[in-house]
């Protein structure tokens, strides 16, 4: 099944991988890097992902991958067709200003 990254978080991921690179050349390549392999775990297993805590249980329900080396979550639900990926969120800033992303529920 294919996975597929809101507009919005496609920006994410790039705002973020530059300011790795600004701390360290190709760390922001190592975050691509962790980033796709998440993505990969995602199209594998869906299933095998948390829903994310504390939001309310629905018949869509947010999924919650967290990366291995940064700190990043990806929210994400799971479609018919495809898995969209609502957001590159860091773990520790801003919950949930990406709920108004939802489309697949």
């Amino acid at each position: 099944m294919q996975v597929d990254l809101h507009p919005e978080a496609q920006s994410e991921l790039r705002r973020a991988a530059l300011w790795h690179d600004q701390q360290r050349a190709d760390l922001g390549d190592e975050l691509f890097a962790d980033v796709g392999s998440t993505l990969e775990r995602i199209a594998t297993a869906p299933q095998a992902f948390p829903i994310w805590p504390t939001l309310p249980v629905s018949e869509n329900p947010i999924r919650r991958a967290l990366l291995h080396r940064f700190p990043y979550a990806l929210a994400f639900e799971i479609g018919a067709n495809r898995f969209l990926v609502l957001a590159v969120a860091h773990a520790k800033r801003r919950p949930f200003y990406w709920l108004a992303r939802r489309n697949l529920g």
